[in-house]
């Protein structure tokens, strides 16, 4: 048997700790089994599993459902507890596994690197994500804002608007810059002041 078709039989623990974990600083949301939602902020990543620093910690076992910067959708199960935290495995298919490897890579060079979109301003998640959105042609929809900065958001919404578009987050002018894997990303026409930006983006 070639070293190749060993390796694809590998128990599904080993197969996991092939994988490299990379520091990274991602901001996301995950829900526990009780349906308990949080903020969380990832500390290290792998195309197998994750470390977050989270307020509500579940068991070694339960099945969390985490919504990541960059990243998207991810679910899987917690593994152990660390301090203000937990690690928790990612139950992917070998290509969605491709697809974070290739997501993690390219988080990794943009902070060495330095490229421009790596993030100017902190992200924050609101305290109510809940926004309404205006498109180009006046158009409104609901949308989650998953997180948030004085230069711009990642959104969670049924639709998404076509890149390069105007759109209007609550009173902010902002025009759509990059598509997520659950929604879109968006920038501020106009550099946000910290102290008004959540009264701003989810006025009505």
């Amino acid at each position: 048997m070639s070293f190749a078709q060993k390796k694809s039989i590998l128990p599904a623990a080993q197969e996991r700790r092939r994988f490299q974990r990379v520091k990274v600083h991602l901001l996301g949301r995950y829900m526990l089994p009780d349906r308990r939602e949080f903020p969380c902020q990832i500390i290290n990543m792998s195309p197998g599993g994750l470390a977050l620093l989270a307020p509500g910690i579940g068991n070694v076992g339960d099945r969390v459902i985490a919504y990541l910067d960059h990243i998207g959708r991810v679910e899987g199960k917690i593994t152990r507890i660390i301090d203000n935290g937990f690690a928790m495995t990612i139950g992917a298919t070998a290509r969605k596994r491709d697809k974070l490897a290739a997501q993690l890579t390219w988080l990794a060079n943009r902070d060495i690197l330095n490229l421009p979109e790596d993030r100017r301003h902190d992200r924050i998640v609101p305290r109510n994500p809940i926004a309404m959105l205006t498109l180009e042609d006046g158009t409104k929809m609901t949308c989650r804002i998953i997180d948030l900065s004085a230069s711009g958001a990642a959104i969670a919404a049924e639709h998404r608007p076509p890149l390069k578009s105007q759109v209007m987050l609550g009173r902010v002018p902002s025009r759509v810059v990059r598509n997520l894997e659950e929604g879109f990303a968006i920038e501020f026409i106009h550099e946000q002041l910290a102290e008004t930006l959540e009264e701003a983006v989810t006025a009505r």
